[in-house]
């Protein structure tokens, strides 16, 4: 059969002899990952190895078979593949088919890559961390010892122009369409949303099944829980000749072969699978495909150190590349479990691992590279440089790297094929340790269980479930990096997991305080509830207090065994929160945890007097008692044009509050301290008499009476009675700039009867209306008709003045 990549093969060919770089964009189903490797063999465009990578296990081996089975050839002749743990190739090998991470391993053991002369980065638009790294180095190496090494880029939905230009502006080929016709079949009404996915796509699948009588169907789905649930589901409610098979990537791979298998003569396949099947893998006679709109992907907190699956829309990309696996053998259908108008809500594109995922790994290699930050190398999308800055902390707990170097530990670490923090317990957990290893890395293809990873390491070690049977090969593996003292199991665990070492707190509930931060709990049902020390070597990435899902127990005598050096004591005076006063005790601490505490009575003032400090932080400024006095200071500095406000005032603390702190201890006394004296003793006697000439306190009436000026409404006012102003021909102002006071003028029984900012004419004005009210109702009271010859009081008439 001829496919679509067929007629972009010519200009490919011709673009890679004469520049040696292109950007090949060929939508799903043209064909590119089996034919461009062979034909690029035919050309003789390359005389030593072409090495192809592909970002899964399970495609590089089928990619790898279907080559071979074109050629009329066994894997390991002309074609060949190797992965983590598998591998068949020989020296007649001329195409490899390898997985990511080896392509880093062979550019740092051989930077001239002297045995290769081609290189093909397949499915790019995955977007792995492995895959950028790769190319990064490529790139490097192409520029700085291997002018002569063809690269290709091959992708089906990645943005392709972004690419060409990293790669010096390669040529960018075209290939066509899909080989067959997709019809897309959207939901006609919105999922209900409370519906477990399974139960919604069930509908669909039945609906499928009876538009598109013949071939078989691929259903996408995010994890392997919800194909096990939708497995239910279906179970005994499709036709006799259709059979449910999973895929995913945890899964055995002789079962994950069943599901890449043509079906018997008339029966049907319908294959629940992950993002696995998304790409490079051809699943015989797929008619249709149900895409559930999931995917799952893991998230990394770098300040947390912990990764979580979120389970998300996917990406319109993704959408494309799904519905193109019904287009690969027939016309097809897709069947989209979203309606047609909410395809908006789908973002063009996945987010890259390296924007999301745990940069440990690829930390270490840069490291290993010369390279530590990655500044140096053209990454598509640059590593952040913070992420990159939490993967050294981790590397350096582990020893890998000391002042931003890679250590000799480091260089034995990186050539481990795990994980640093599991590659770190294998190297230095002496026997045993590469059993818990193996079975921390393949934890997902575990049944679900207990907490508990003992007895799941128990159930290993016996080989007596399929699972466990499934690890014997990586533990073997591993087994030959196992070096180190003989520890523990939790001792083991505690090596790869240093900052997730976990201190029960006080009180019933099962929770922990974590040695690296950050708190986790656990079920009160589980069995190790009531461990006051666990390891906690897998939790679900809440940000504010994660859930364990696999730990074990360590006894304090492993515990201090193992980090005998690094436990120590230290003095610490403190504000309490929680009991809300200063504290001060000795402290025996590993990392953020406190095993031990004792009285310190002999606490420096100073301090003493930071800890109330970060007691009122803690309270913030309004616990304090703002007399008013203090708040009119306050507001006469703020008119003066200084920053009063709860931020500056918090940031200056040590130096207004901070010399009348030694003696507040608890929150009651900072709910007596009046801030009026330490604000006067931080601004000094000369400052103070400059506000007092700038922004008075006092407003001195006609009588010789002192009123506060009240600042806090932005403009000064002051309040007082209006016979007490009689006289007063210029309105009182302040400052050196004469701003004019707000009078607030009272009747005699106390009560506002005018507001003005301009007295005499008020006198001249409105007065009168005024005096005509107010005579009648205080007749005892002068209200002379020219109150600017009046005499100001406070008194009412004397009897000559009413004859």
């Amino acid at each position: 059969m001829e496919l679509p990549i067929t007629h972009a093969l010519p200009e490919l060919l011709q673009v890679l002899q004469t520049q040696g770089a292109a950007v090949l964009h060929a939508p799903p189903g043209a064909g590119k990952t089996t034919m461009v490797p062979l034909a690029l063999l035919s050309a003789k465009v390359f005389e030593r190895k072409l090495v192809m990578l592909e970002p899964r296990r399970l495609a590089a081996r089928a990619a790898a078979e279907r080559m071979a089975q074109i050629l009329g050839e066994a894997v390991g002749e002309t074609v060949g593949y190797r992965m983590r743990g598998a591998a068949k190739s020989s020296p007649a090998t001329r195409i490899e088919v390898v997985t990511e991470g080896i392509l880093t391993a062979m550019i740092q053991s051989d930077p001239g890559l002297t045995d290769i002369d081609c290189i093909i980065f397949d499915e790019f638009h995955e977007r792995s961390i492995a895959a950028d790294l790769g190319l990064a180095l490529t790139l490097e190496v192409r520029a700085a010892l291997r002018p002569d090494l063809k690269l290709l880029v091959m992708s089906a939905t990645l943005d392709a122009l972004p690419v060409a230009a990293l790669m010096d502006n390669a040529p960018l080929v075209q290939a066509p369409g899909h080989a067959f016709d997709v019809e897309i079949v959207w939901r006609k009404t919105p999922a209900e949303a409370r519906a477990p996915l399974e139960a919604q796509l069930a509908p669909l699948i039945f609906e499928a099944l009876e538009r598109q009588p013949m071939g078989s169907g691929l259903i996408f789905l995010p994890g392997a829980a919800e194909i096990r649930r939708l497995s239910a589901r279906l179970d005994g409610h499709v036709p006799e000749n259709t059979k449910i098979l999973p895929l995913y990537g945890a899964l055995p791979f002789a079962q994950q072969q069943q599901a890449v298998a043509a079906p018997a003569k008339g029966m049907r396949h319908l294959v629940l699978a992950t993002s696995i099947a998304e790409t490079s893998l051809t699943l015989p006679d797929v008619r249709f495909v149900v895409d559930g709109g999931r995917t799952r992907r893991a998230r990394y907190d770098p300040t947390r150190a912990m990764a979580r699956l979120v389970t998300e829309w996917v990406s319109k990309a993704e959408a494309k590349q799904r519905t193109g696996r019904a287009g690969r053998v027939a016309p097809g259908m897709c069947f989209r479990n979203w309606m047609k108008a909410e395809e908006g809500k789908l973002t063009s594109f996945p987010p890259p691992e390296i924007e999301i995922g745990d940069l440990t790994s690829l930390a270490l290699e840069l490291a290993r590279w010369g390279d530590p930050m990655g500044q140096a190398l053209k990454f598509l999308t640059p590593p952040a440089a913070g992420s990159i800055r939490a993967a050294h902390e981790l590397l350096g707990r582990l020893g890998a790297i000391a002042s931003g170097q890679i250590t000799a530990h480091g260089h034995a670490l990186a050539k481990v094929p795990v994980h640093p923090r599991l590659g770190h317990m294998v190297l230095m957990g002496g026997p045993g340790a590469a059993d818990l290893a193996a079975l921390l890395q393949e934890r997902d293809s575990m049944p679900q269980a207990g907490v508990d990873v003992m007895e799941r390491l128990k159930t290993l070690q016996e080989a007596r479930v399929p699972w466990a049977q499934k690890l014997r090969p990586e533990t073997k593996r591993l087994k030959r990096y196992e070096s180190g003292a003989a520890l523990s199991s939790a001792q083991q665990a505690a090596l790869a997991f240093p900052d997730r070492v976990g201190l029960r707190r006080p009180g019933d509930a099962p929770r922990w305080q974590l040695s690296g931060g950050g708190g986790a709990y656990m079920n009160a049902g589980e069995s190790l509830a009531n461990q006051r020390l666990i390891v906690a070597v897998d939790l679900d990435g809440e940000r504010r207090e994660a859930r364990v899902r696999l730990a074990c127990a360590l006894s304090n005598t492993e515990f201090r065994e193992l980090y005998k050096d690094q436990i120590h004591w230290r003095a610490r005076c403190f504000w309490d929160a929680r009991a809300k006063r200063v504290k001060a005790q000795r402290e025996e601490c590993f990392e953020a945890l406190v095993l031990d505490t004792r009285p310190w009575p002999g606490a420096p003032p100073e301090a003493r007097t930071q800890a109330a400090l970060d007691g009122i932080r803690d309270l913030g400024l309004a616990a304090l008692n703002w007399s008013k006095s203090a708040l009119r200071l306050r507001a006469r500095l703020a008119i003066s044009g200084r920053d009063m406000s709860d931020d500056a005032l918090t940031e200056a603390l040590e130096d207004w509050a901070g010399p009348f702190m030694p003696n507040v201890q608890t929150a009651d006394d900072i709910a007596t301290f009046d801030p009026t004296i330490a604000l006067e003793s931080w601004l000094g006697w000369q400052a103070l008499s400059q506000l007092d000439r700038d922004v008075p306190s006092h407003y001195r009436t006609p009588l010789g009476r002192k009123v506060a000026i009240d600042y806090a409404g932005g403009v000064p006012e002051v309040t007082v009675r209006l016979q007490e102003v009689f006289g007063e021909t210029q309105h009182p102002t302040i400052g050196p700039n004469a701003l004019a006071l707000r009078m607030v003028l009272l009747s005699p029984g106390g009560k506002p009867i005018q507001v003005t900012q301009d007295l005499p004419r008020f006198w001249a004005g409105s007065y009168a209306d005024v005096r005509k009210e107010m005579r009648g109702r205080y007749p005892k009271h002068p209200w002379p008709e020219d109150p600017t010859k009046a005499q100001p009081t406070l008194q009412a008439k004397s009897r000559a003045d009413k004859n």
